[in-house]
């Protein structure tokens, strides 16, 4: 992913930067380089030559993160803080804190180290907030600095000074006594906690006094500061009162904070004064309108701020009604005169803006004001604050008060999810392209808490709405740029002397059909047209794309005008383009009907390549589409109107790839959820909205845990469970146990009770209950499993890994009801165990479904080919979703390929059938159909097998008497013989029959499931069948259920479990789709278990705005939020991946990681790699040709030097023997990919001596892969760019097993304190890449052993050096020594994204011709 422009990118020249660069570098050499022992620092330093610095430049945000990076909040002012210390002192500090937050760095952990002076810190920042001599940009800092604290609520040394500035005591600044009863009469336990906070206040001392009384009245000072300077109207207070709102805005979407917050905003009239407030009025203050809705919305969120309960659309509406009858009866017992006629209405005529406006009117302004008293309205404020009770201002509290407001649901309903033109341009969404960290943004945030379900879902569907238009118009955008539209041709039409594959000119659509709407909709049904589609002019490839269109994908209809647009970007508070600058007039989008050729016949499938220039080049495309109704409707009434037909003059269709493409399905679906009041199980409810204590959704804590469970095949032996359980006492229930082995069934007793009573409101979250209670011991019991059957395709798959302790930890978590939260480090196997999880559920629960969930096709296959290599019959399997085809099996487990299966094994089965009715000797055709077969075993077989056990059961019955009456001789002689050995006792006798015995009852009962496809005629019955009835382990991605989630519900499909894989790497709203794919029983979620495996310390999920992703925190995971709540996690510690020493560059991440005996003992761990000194390095690139990175375009960042040393490493190792599969080249950025793909493409693509690497690609995407050698480019030479966010970091040095080779510039990442620790190991060994002479690969060198190497100066002598080698290989191969390394598969060096046609072209095979030989050198 690009890393995206900080504010000041572009604006300086390189000579500037470097002049800034050194001056903050020399300052910091000085004074900070190393943390202060003695904690002291000079205040005329921090006066003069920082602060008056930054304030005569305006507090820019370079020379900010200049300081930063340099650590002069760790090293300097945190160390010398005191309370003596100077103003400037703590407004420096609360500049840095807030640079950390916009940077995504851990913003408060420097002060962990010293609590009480952390709060003398914070109570400096609150005072300053309140200083009325400090300008409003300083203060617009500090208010920044306060947002970031309500926003880390999860750290307790922030959570300690926040929550008393909005606890109850605020509730003095309420405007009267009786305001406060009538809250306390609704809720009794609101009057103890003012008497508690009353009591604490008495008998605190006269300093303790002083700050009870600051923080109770601070928040109303911040108030009434702020409509003071609404009304002021002063240009200078806008980004203040943006900050402010932004502020308040944090306060009320939370219920903690929001609670008492609330009630003192709503006493105060705020909505009311900040709408008729003069700075609101000004037409370019825009984006404070817009933080004005936002706020608004939280203000009036139908939920009970105290019990934090969500009130219903009914109970929504009783409160709006009582609030209009109460208005009534005050107007008709004080103002009949005036107001009898708003007495009398029904409430459905007075309760709109206009409609209140009119009825007040009689009214004289002290009338007014009466009547906001006798309301109960405060109508006096303290004379400083410039505020005026005038008549405006009464009409606007009493309306605001009592008008109609639309809901969340309704809102998020008229939302439409098809955009046009006016959406993509809209100015509330432009403000959010260029995000810097300098404004505030309209837009909700994803963080700690949700005040409700529907809440989380309103910020959901706003933020991924934003998202996906924001793409889409920036793809647009980009397409309109390749087609080049320029003037217009001879006809009037404009011409296009540029190209794009995904868009094609057309003449205007043909409107085909308009239905008539649908009953209760005022918009046509679908309006039907036919689009022509001229392909004549395509290559092959890029026909064949558009021929892939397919039902319901979406396409967009464009009108493109030349472009007359500069390209500069704005802030928030400039005008922003519109669709005309960019020379779109009109958007409309459409979804595909069905393509049709030229002659009227639907393509079905992609035609066949056509090679050589033979077969008829197709010429047209007809596409039938459905227009969007909406827009149409709109269109058309405006047609009618007089304006112009905006389809007359559409002239362009572009298509998306579908995997970009699938936004509106997904946006439907949170509308649907959003709008349906939908539930989670009662025991997540209030875990999963940041609420109660973290640990209650555990198994530890529910009532319904199980009090012994079989844990199946998880154990090898009893050695193993005896080591899984270190600390525990381990019986036996009898002597047998440990002799026979598993499967073992645990049952675990404990002194206390494992419900734990609910804890105190003051427990904090980082203080969670263990995930399980200690027990005293544990009793384990086994059993005999049934025999399964003669034939070797009959014996049960187990399990074959030795789970250490927290795996096994981890198995039983996951197999007892409730939450599961497994956090895997790189190699620690969450795959396995999640594996065995799964396992455990389909044998111990059989009549449970599980639904597994992963972001990525590829490790959705991973988990669902492991799932089949267990004990779980291939029929209950099933994958949905377009990654089935990436299965590596045999069998098909989609929808139709299960059906298939079935249909296949019923021929199998019914074959069977017939083999056992000739052991009968029975006439007839009993294996024609699944139901004759029932016919035959109740008629036959079944009473064979009773008469059969009667007589063996006997007691006087001998051995070989029952294997003289064995019924089923002939039908078995094809097993393995003899059937009964003739050393079997009598008991083996009797395993041996009821193996044959179960062996000829599932060919019954497999019939008996299949029978419905048998009867079922039409292919989607059989599917729908399959997928509610049948399998029992369903796999899709979390887009599959996103894009399929309604039509899924729809079905009746039900799951009783869900396990998710990389749940850390999926956006909320992805973790929360699959929770909600059936329908509720009896008003809840039938969810028993859901289990989240991932790593919070590896990627986040990737959000290209960095509006969305920085400001929203849009790339936030349910799986860090229950983190960060303190949910209890099970942490995974021993990894088996990586050579120790590789495992050492990623452990300080993970402290308690250890290393699994394989990595310590196999061959492949302990031999050095080939060619190598080390087995990783650090190899300092110095500038290349005088250039480090470089940007050919804004964010596309290359190092060339990297490049070159990057394929020079490779080209070294595959001629000494390396397999290219088994290298992988990683860069932190798309431009330098596509460099080292280039270079690659050059030298090496058809070089049978190199070949191509396994993959080369981004560490974003390389996440959850591995190989054996990777081979890391770091790019920047200037600074680190976005990997001091060490989660990406952490995910570059963990994807090696054996040879880690990491390029880059050492100073720059040696000077960020981040990136230090990771990068201290590889620093302590030398920055020059030694190489050892005389190796071939494999080597017998041992890993420990001294190595003589020869130092290599750069990429220049790495270069020669391999040019001398490829020379002397050639040599070789001209005289017969040795061969060419075998030709291997096309590995996945493309992503499929990035192809262009290029990329399309065939590629030679080099083979041993001399003239080959020739062009190798």
């Amino acid at each position: 992913m690009p890393e995206l422009s900080r504010p000041e990118a572009g604006i300086f020249s390189a000579g500037e930067e470097l002049e800034d660069d050194n001056r903050w570098t020399q300052l910091a050499q000085k004074h900070w380089s190393r943390p202060s022992k003695s904690g002291k620092v000079k205040p005329e330093i921090i006066k003069n030559e920082i602060w008056d610095v930054l304030e005569a430049e305006d507090f820019l945000f370079r020379s900010l993160l200049l300081l930063e990076n340099s650590q002069l909040l760790e090293n300097y002012l945190w160390p010398g803080y005191t309370d003596a210390s100077t103003n400037y002192h703590v407004l420096l500090t609360a500049l840095l804190v807030t640079v950390k937050s916009r940077e995504g760095l851990p913003s408060w952990d420097v002060f962990s180290d010293d609590p009480a002076r952390f709060s003398s810190l914070f109570r400096r920042v609150l005072s300053m907030s309140l200083d009325a001599s400090l300008s409003a940009k300083i203060r617009t800092h500090l208010l920044t600095f306060l947002i970031s604290a309500f926003q880390s609520l999860d750290n307790g040394l922030v959570r300690k000074e926040c929550a008393p500035l909005v606890s109850i005591s605020i509730w003095h600044n309420l405007a009267s006594d009786s305001a406060r009863e009538h809250k306390f009469e609704k809720h009794g336990q609101l009057r103890k906690a003012w008497r508690a906070a009353a009591r604490r206040y008495e008998a605190a001392d006269e300093e303790a006094q002083a700050r009870l009384r600051f923080e109770r009245a601070w928040l109303y000072t911040l108030l009434m500061d702020f409509v003071g300077r609404l009304f002021n109207g002063s240009s200078e207070n806008l980004i203040y009162c943006e900050r402010f709102l932004e502020l308040l805005t944090d306060l009320e979407s939370q219920l903690p904070t929001r609670r008492y917050v609330n009630t003192l905003i709503q006493d105060m009239n705020l909505l009311a004064l900040v709408r008729i407030s003069p700075m609101f009025n000004v037409q370019a203050h825009g984006l404070l309108r817009d933080l004005f809705v936002l706020f608004r919305h939280f203000v009036h969120f139908p939920i009970d701020d105290n019990t934090g309960t969500q009130y219903s659309r009914a109970q929504t509406n009783e409160r709006h009604y009582e609030r209009l009858a109460r208005l009534q009866r005050i107007a008709l017992k004080h103002f009949k005169s005036n107001l009898t006629i708003l007495a009398l209405s029904n409430y459905g005529a007075i309760d709109h803006r206009q409609e209140l406006q009119a009825h007040f009117e009689p009214l004289k302004e002290t009338e007014l004001e009466e009547f906001c008293t006798l309301l109960g309205f405060r109508t006096a404020y303290p004379s400083a604050v410039g505020v005026q009770l005038n008549r405006e201002l009464l009409m606007e509290i009493l309306i605001t008060a009592h008008e109609r407001r639309k809901t969340f649901q309704e809102t998020i309903r008229d939302l439409t999810t098809k955009p046009t033109e006016i959406e993509l341009y809209d100015p509330s969404l432009m403000r959010n392209e260029v995000y810097n960290g300098a404004h505030s943004l309209a837009i909700p945030k994803i963080n700690l808490q949700y005040l409700s379900v529907g809440d989380f879902l309103w910020r959901s569907f706003v933020l991924y709405r934003c998202e996906q238009f924001f793409e889409i118009r920036r793809y647009l955008e980009d397409i309109m740029k390749r087609l080049q539209p320029e003037g217009t041709g001879p006809d009037g039409d404009v011409r296009f002397n540029g190209f794009s594959r995904m868009a094609l000119p057309i003449t205007k659509p043909a409107i085909l059909e308009a239905a008539p709407a649908k009953v209760g909709y005022d918009q046509p049904a679908y309006v039907r047209a036919e689009i022509m589609l001229n392909v004549s002019r395509l290559a092959g490839p890029v026909q064949r794309d558009w021929d892939s269109l397919r039902p319901d994908d979406v396409v967009y209809l464009l009108a493109v005008k030349a472009s007359e647009s500069s390209n500069s970007l704005t802030n928030g508070h400039v005008e922003q383009k519109g669709p005309q600058n960019s020379g779109l007039l009109v958007l409309r989008t459409a979804e595909v009907v069905q393509l049709l050729d030229e002659g009227g016949r639907p393509i079905r499938e992609p035609p066949p390549d056509q090679t050589n220039g033979n077969g008829a080049r197709p010429r047209i495309r007809r596409l039938i589409v459905h227009l969007d109704s909406t827009a149409f409707k709109a269109d058309m009434e405006s047609k009618l109107k007089g304006r112009p037909d905006v389809y007359e003059s559409i002239n362009v269709i572009v298509r998306r790839s579908q995997r970009e493409n699938n936004f509106k399905k997904i946006l439907e679906t949170i509308q649907q959820l959003a709008v349906s009041d939908m539930t989670l199980p009662s025991w997540l409810q209030e875990v999963f909205l940041g609420y109660g204590d973290p640990a209650s959704a555990t198994y530890a804590r529910l009532a319904n845990r199980l009090k012994a469970v079989d844990f199946q095949d998880t154990f090898i032996n009893w050695q193993h469970l005896l080591e899984s359980f270190p600390g525990k006492t381990i019986e036996a229930h009898s002597e047998d146990v440990k002799s026979q082995g598993p499967p073992y069934i645990l049952e675990t007793s404990s002194t206390s009770n494992p419900v734990v009573p609910k804890p105190s409101k003051k427990r904090r979250r980082d203080e969670a209950e263990p995930i399980q209670p200690a027990a005293d011991s544990i009793k384990v019991l086994t059993y005999r499993p049934p025999p399964s059957g003669p034939y070797p395709s009959d014996a049960p798959k187990l399990n074959r890994v030795r789970f250490t302790p927290i795996q096994i930890e981890a198995i039983a978590s996951g197999t007892q009801p409730g939450l599961t939260v497994i956090v895997g480090p790189p190699g620690t196997g969450k795959t396995d165990v999640a594996t065995q999880i799964i396992n455990n559920i389909y044998h111990d629960f059989p009549s449970q479904r599980t639904l597994l969930i992963a972001h990525s096709n590829q490790a959705l296959n991973q988990l669902f080919q492991k799932i089949m290599s267990l004990d779980i019959d291939g029929r209950h399997l099933l994958r949905l979703g377009q990654g089935e085809g990436d299965l590596e099996t045999v069998e098909s487990f989609s929808k139709y390929g299960r059906v298939e299966s079935f249909l296949d094994s019923r021929a199998y089965l019914l074959a069977e059938v017939d083999r056992l009715a000739a052991n009968f000797g029975a006439p007839g055709a009993h294996g024609s159909t699944c139901e004759t077969a029932g016919y035959f075993n109740s008629v036959y077989v079944q009473p064979a097998w009773s008469k059969f056990w009667d007589f063996a059961n006997a007691p006087e019955t001998a051995r070989e008497d029952i294997i003289s009456r064995f019924p089923f001789h002939h039908y078995f002689q094809n097993a393995p013989q003899p059937l009964f050995p003739p050393d079997s006792t009598k008991d083996d006798v009797f395993d041996i029959a009821r193996g044959c015995h179960h062996h000829i009852s599932k060919i019954f009962t497999s019939l008996e499931d299949i029978r419905p496809f048998e009867i079922l005629r039409t292919s989607k019955d059989k599917t729908n069948y399959l997928m509610i009835k049948e399998a029992r382990i369903i796999a899709m991605t979390t887009t599959h259920a996103a894009m399929r989630r309604q039509e899924i519900a729809d079905t009746g499909f039900h799951y009783d479990n869900v396990i998710m894989e990389e749940a850390a790497q999926i956006t909320e709203i992805e973790n929360f789709i699959p929770l909600a794919l059936q329908k509720p029983r009896n008003g809840e979620s039938p969810l028993q278990r859901i289990v989240l495996c991932g790593d919070h310390l590896q990627n986040s999920p990737i959000i290209q705005n960095m509006a969305f992703r920085q400001f929203a925190n849009l790339e936030q995971s349910l799986f860090l939020r229950f983190v960060r709540l303190g949910v209890p996690t099970i942490n995974l510690d021993h990894q088996g991946r990586a050579r120790p020493s590789i495992a050492e560059l990623y452990k300080w991440r993970y402290p308690d990681l250890k290393n699994l005996p394989n990595v310590q003992s196999d061959p492949e761990y302990l031999l050095a790699n080939a060619g190598f000194r080390y087995d990783y390095q650090l190899i300092d690139v110095p500038d290349y040709k005088g250039t480090g990175e470089s940007q050919p375009t804004p964010h596309f960042f290359q190092n060339l030097g990297e490049a070159e040393y990057a394929v020079a490493i490779f080209q070294y190792m595959c001629l000494l023997g390396y397999p290219a599969s088994r290298i992988s080249i990683l860069t932190t950025y798309a431009g330098q990919r596509a460099l080292i793909k280039d270079i690659l493409g050059h030298r090496c693509a058809k070089n049978r001596l190199f070949g191509m690497p396994r993959i080369v690609t981004t560490v974003d995407k390389y996440q959850g892969e591995q190989n054996d050698y990777i081979i890391l480019s770091l790019t920047r030479t200037r600074h680190p760019g976005y990997l001091r966010d060490i989660r990406r970091l952490t995910v570059a040095l963990s994807r090696a097993r054996l040879g880690l080779y990491i390029l880059g510039r050492r100073s720059v990442f040696q000077s960020s304190p981040e990136l230090l620790r990771a990068f201290e190991l590889p620093l302590g060994r030398p920055g020059k890449l030694i190489v050892t002479t005389g190796e071939v690969f494999p080597t017998q060198r041992r890993l420990k052993d001294e190595a003589e190497g020869t130092e290599m100066a750069g990429v220049e002598h790495l270069g020669q050096y391999v040019f001398e080698m490829t020379q002397a290989k050639v040599e070789m191969l001209r005289r017969g020594d040795g061969s060419l390394p075998p030709q291997e598969a096309k590995l996945d060096v493309l992503e499929e994204e990035e192809m262009d046609d290029e990329d399309l072209k065939g590629e030679t095979d080099v083979d041993e011709d001399p003239e080959v030989l020739d062009q190798i050198t």
